[in-house]
């Protein structure tokens, strides 16, 4: 936790905010892509190959390649991989839950986001209006429609609240509701959590998933942070494969992972990495993100 440290957190001006929004549409961007190429029968390696073209078609670097070593341009962690899935070999089959992390650099300024969704026999499904099909969990489903509403109410928290601990508050109130209407006691995952971003991927301050006595720093305009819950079927408990990189699920449950970059200005809050702003996603906490595009 950073919550009781000293470290700085790096603020930026406006116009840093707006060059941090180019890299977020890369980023949204690329992950659109990658969900329209999902499909069974493809390997993870075929999305990362997606990803990297789409980046350096728009003039980007991505975040991840060679950061503390990683090999690849996105993570793709799948089912019981929770986070940090190096693409490879594994090849995607109906009923999945595949979980798709992207970064991306423009002009020394960091975007970052992730989504998950469930696979139906041709390709990623509907998670507003999906039911289950053929070979597909319905309670999947369910798990990945908790976790973006989960992040959904911790970045609207950022709008209303005064303290970083509310994003955490929010976060796991959100699961345990998700949790009462679908009868299911998620976990949240503890060990992982958001973080500041900017001229780096990761900067200070950490933001939890989950509710903490340490109320946390301040929230102030100029703190750019990504919310990121990772939410599971079973335990919140993880562990790291012998790769070093991938994190699973101790009792091999299912997980699922969203993320959003998200600034705050002097006059509200902007979700940077997606592609209309966070308009459609905060509509439902009655809050209205602030226009960059502009």
């Amino acid at each position: 936790m950073i919550f009781g440290s000293r470290e700085r957190i790096e603020l930026k001006t406006p116009d840093q905010v707006r060059v941090m929004r180019r890299a977020g549409l890369v980023v949204a961007s690329t992950l659109d892509a990658v969900r329209a190429a999902a499909r069974p029968g493809l390997t993870t390696a075929d999305l990362d190959a997606v990803a990297a073209r789409v980046i350096a078609d728009a003039g980007a670097t991505p975040s991840f390649l060679g950061y503390e070593g990683y090999p690849a341009t996105i993570c793709v962690s799948v089912s019981e991989e929770v986070i940090h899935g190096i693409p490879g070999t594994r090849v995607l089959e109906v009923g999945d839950v595949v979980s798709i992390d992207c970064g991306a650099i423009v002009d020394g300024w960091h975007g970052d986001s992730a989504i998950s969704l469930v696979l139906g026999p041709d390709g990623a499904l509907d998670v507003e209006g999906a039911t289950a099909v053929d070979g597909v969990d319905a309670a999947d489903l369910d798990l990945v429609r908790a976790t973006r509403t989960a992040m959904w109410a911790g970045i609207a928290a950022l709008a209303g609240g005064r303290r970083l601990g509310d994003v955490g508050t929010a976060v796991e109130a959100a699961v345990e509701l998700a949790g009462g209407v679908s009868g299911v006691d998620y976990g949240i995952v503890e060990d992982y959590v958001g973080h500041g971003i900017g001229t780096a991927m990761h900067q200070p301050p950490d933001v939890v998933n989950f509710r903490t006595s340490d109320r946390g720093p301040r929230l102030r305009p100029g703190m750019c942070l990504a919310i990121e819950p990772m939410v599971t079927r079973g335990s919140g408990a993880t562990r790291v494969l012998a790769d070093d990189w991938t994190v699973v699920t101790q009792d091999g449950s299912r997980a699922a992972h969203w993320e959003h970059s998200v600034a705050l200005l002097d006059d509200g809050i902007s979700v940077l990495t997606a592609a209309d702003g966070g308009r459609a996603g905060l509509a439902p906490f009655e809050v209205v993100p602030v226009p960059l595009d502009a």
